[in-house]
C-alpha cells in the first residue's frame, strides 16, 4: 500500500513540477508528514527528483520553441550559484529551524497565491 502511495505522490509531483506549479511542495510535504523523512533528507531527495524532471520539461519547452535562451541563461548561472550557496547554509542550520522556515514559506505562497487567484477573478468581471 504504502508503495503504491508512493508511486501516486511521485506521478502528480512530476506532473505538477513539468506544469511549474511547484510540485516539490507537495513531494516535501509527503516525505516529511505521511513518510517521516527527515527535512533535510525531504529537500535532498526534492532536488534529486527535480533533475530529471527539469530535463525533460525543458527539452519538451525547447522544442516548442517557449524558452528565451538569452533570458534564461543568466538565470541559471545564479540560480546555480545561490543553490551551492544555501545548501551550505541549510546544512549549518537546526533542522528544527529549517523545518520552520520551510514551513513558513509554504504558508507564505499559499497566502500569496490565495490573494494573486482573487484578484485574477476580480479583474476579468
Amino acid at each position: 500500500m504504502n508503495l503504491i502511495v508512493t508511486l501516486i505522490v511521485s506521478f502528480l509531483t512530476g506532473v505538477m513540477a513539468s506544469l511549474g506549479l511547484g510540485g516539490g511542495m507537495v513531494l516535501i510535504l509527503y516525505l516529511t508528514l505521511i513518510n517521516g523523512t527527515g527535512q533535510l533528507e525531504a529537500q535532498g531527495i526534492n532536488l534529486f527528483f527535480f533533475l530529471p524532471i527539469a530535463a525533460v520539461s525543458l527539452f519538451f519547452h525547447t522544442k516548442n520553441k517557449l524558452v528565451e535562451w538569452k533570458k534564461v541563461m543568466p538565470t541559471i548561472v545564479t540560480g546555480c550559484i545561490f543553490s551551492l550557496i544555501f545548501s551550505f547554509v541549510a546544512n549549518a542550520c537546526d533542522v528544527s529551524l529549517l523545518s520552520k522556515l520551510f514551513g513558513g514559506f509554504v504558508t507564505a505562497m499559499g497566502i500569496i497565491i490565495l490573494f494573486q487567484s482573487k484578484n485574477k477573478k476580480g479583474r476579468s468581471k
